[in-house]
């Protein structure tokens, strides 16, 4: 039986990890006098464990910084001054000390003959995962059971989207299926609509009006606008679609980046972020008196010079972090005005890109191509700490989502997690903020691996 691998080793790919523990860590305080000259942090651990925070252009040693290359796999952070030209840093010092006490297990492991997964979605308890085959299943909690499939004639299920009792999923044949779902007694889902509808298809093609009415290339992200009910489509065809959910029609086309668009995110306010392999995240806003093309742009955000894959916002939109191929997750703050942004950052620790990113309370969580997730909390003074990296996936993370859950009373703060990979394993892991120190590491008590259909 293979052991944890070290959160600051490369992945183990020839073996399968399936010993999972509780891991204990504490993050050590900055040390001026022994710092190396290059703003490096001198990061202590009593269990040999290696803590990353942030470095914030808030800070005071970020005067007269210079923007250098990512250096992978070392504890040191750089950050660029990359920033929305609507607002400027003033820099102030901020606290550099830190005493944390985390643990973190993995809780359940699945492995179904469904190849790779690709998607995931939460909603209202229930867990749907989308994958290389034609289902998408799903998964109730806080057991962790499943109770019952999707299934379609078409395969690769590339992005979920669930609000308002309905399902929306994203398949390898630039369409996206609805589905309505009920509770009467047990849950159930009623298919409604296959979008673009066949017919309109049929008479937009024939009248030459294809690009508007469908995607040209495989859909990579959705979202909801819940205020508006209108649902966003993105695609590797560089445009983002804007479908009406009343009658599932599409109401707006735009070409909002020059190269392909891996995500987009859409705030409470109507905002909406894209973000593509030409190394910018943009921000739309929705003006309902332009008529044909209501969305315009209102700010290009630059993330140095390295695609951005994935998107996520806090609950309240105050925060946009963005997962990038360089292995960084930049950040960027709300400013006083709706679309305002200033950049805030870059957390580092991912030694291949970022492939997915969710967010729950004060938790971030980024999947990389390097089969490890990490979870950071951002701290009262906008820092971040990295309270736990997960290891035990044998291939890149393409998708994870969270949720806030209490293991037991001696839990002061924690969010559970479900990770999914191109190694076809669906993982669900707790990370806690404990109120004791003990550390140590403590059993694990609970552990599944399912190899059923």
């Amino acid at each position: 039986m293979a052991s944890m691998e070290s959160p600051n080793s490369p992945p183990n790919c020839s073996s399968f990890a399936i010993r999972e523990t509780t891991h204990h860590k504490k993050m050590a305080s900055l040390d001026p006098s022994n710092s190396p000259p290059n703003h490096s942090f001198a990061l202590r651990d009593a269990t040999g464990q290696c803590f990353l925070r942030s470095l914030s252009t808030k800070e005071a040693s970020f005067n007269g910084f210079h923007c250098s290359p990512p250096r992978y796999s070392t504890p040191s952070l750089h950050t660029s001054p990359l920033s929305s030209p609507l607002r400027t840093f003033n820099p102030n010092p901020s606290n550099h000390t830190i005493s944390l006490d985390a643990s973190y297990k993995c809780l359940s492991s699945v492995l179904k003959k469904d190849g790779q997964i690709l998607s995931i979605a939460i909603s209202n308890g229930i867990i749907y995962t989308g994958s290389d085959t034609n289902l998408i299943r799903i998964w109730k909690l806080p057991e962790f059971s499943e109770c019952g499939v999707l299934k379609t004639k078409a395969s690769t299920v590339v992005a979920l989207a669930v609000s308002h009792e309905r399902v929306f999923a994203a398949y390898g044949d630039t369409k996206i299926r609805v589905w309505r779902r009920t509770w009467d007694g047990t849950l159930k889902h009623i298919k409604l609509a296959t979008i673009p509808r066949t017919s309109g298809y049929v008479r937009s093609y024939i009248s030459s009006k294809d690009k508007m009415t469908r995607h040209m290339g495989p859909i990579t992200s959705l979202a909801i606008n819940i205020s508006d009910n209108i649902l966003y489509s993105a695609s590797v065809d560089k445009t983002v679609k804007v479908w009406r959910i009343s009658d599932f029609k599409c109401i707006e086309n735009i070409p909002a980046h020059s190269e392909p668009i891996n995500a987009i995110v859409v705030a409470d306010d109507g905002i909406l972020y894209t973000a593509s392999d030409d190394a910018t995240v943009r921000v739309w806003r929705r003006n309902f008196c332009r008529g044909e093309w209501p969305h315009s742009l209102m700010v290009t955000l630059p993330a140095k010079c390295s695609p951005v894959k994935t998107l996520t916002l806090t609950a309240d939109g105050g925060v946009l972090y963005g997962g990038c191929t360089d292995g960084y997750v930049h950040y960027w703050l709300k400013g006083w005005a709706s679309g305002q942004l200033q950049y805030g950052g870059a957390l580092q620790g991912h030694t291949h890109a970022v492939m997915c990113l969710a967010s729950v309370s004060n938790y971030v969580i980024s999947g990389s191509a390097d089969s490890s997730s990490r979870v950071w909390s951002r701290e009262h003074d906008g820092q971040h700490v990295c309270l736990a990296v997960l290891v035990g996936h044998r291939g890149p993370i393409r998708c994870v989502t969270a949720f806030l859950g209490h293991a037991g009373e001696e839990v002061e703060d924690g969010c559970t997690i479900c990770t999914g990979s191109l190694d076809g394993v669906l993982k669900v892991w707790r990370v806690s903020r404990t109120k004791s120190g003990s550390g140590g590491f403590v059993k694990n008590d609970y552990f599944e691996l399912d190899e059923g259909v």
